[in-house]
């Protein structure tokens, strides 16, 4: 949160303190609290959105995100976070539009350069996407987690950006009998 929005309710932060703990079930419990005690806040949403997916609950979490965004449509994380859930759920269309407030931003965005990013991605234009990601983690000051998922999605691309292997007796090269990138890292489940 910037500076200009007001604290954490003791509630959020006993629910944020849980969660750094690694107690996950109370976290989502006192977020869940939170979200019927806040009901005009987007911020439970949020972090419960943050929450479950964490604990690999997706379509929860996309629900959670959804919600954030309506309450606050200009929570630009909530909208990219969001987004990503719907990209890595192979519903790219969807994430473009999620994201498309985004792209309003200023051009040295995190955010912005970030949906850039996986606009390429999505178009198999590996060398421009690395560079969209590796420009946002250059913006990116204010975030280490999301850099490091970020980083973690470059590090699936780069062996894709190598010439294929061809094989023996003319059968398909390398890179053609592999699964699709977009379908294999993600089936994993996100990386945000």
């Amino acid at each position: 949160m910037s500076s200009t929005t007001s604290p954490l309710s003791p509630l959020l932060q006993q629910a944020l303190a849980a969660s750094q703990g690694n107690d996950s079930v109370t976290a989502m419990e006192l977020l869940k609290q939170a979200c019927q005690e806040e009901p005009t806040s987007a911020w439970p949403h949020f972090l419960l959105g943050a929450e479950l997916a964490q604990s690999g609950r997706y379509q929860e979490a996309e629900t959670s995100y959804a919600n954030a965004v309506l309450l606050a449509p200009t929570l630009n994380i909530a909208r990219y976070e969001l987004g990503t859930l719907q990209f890595t759920s192979g519903r790219a269309s969807l994430a473009f539009l999620t994201w498309q407030p985004l792209l309003n931003l200023p051009e040295t965005d995190p955010l912005k350069l970030f949906a850039l990013g996986y606009t390429e991605l999505a178009n198999d234009s590996f060398i421009n996407a690395v560079d969209y990601f590796q420009r946002g983690m250059a913006a990116n000051t204010l975030n280490a987690p999301l850099n490091g998922n970020i980083q973690l999605l470059i590090d699936r691309i780069l062996p894709l950006m190598q010439p294929p292997i061809e094989q023996n007796r003319g059968e398909e090269t390398q890179a053609n009998n592999t699964e699709h990138f977009l379908l294999s890292a993600y089936n994993k489940g996100p990386l945000h």
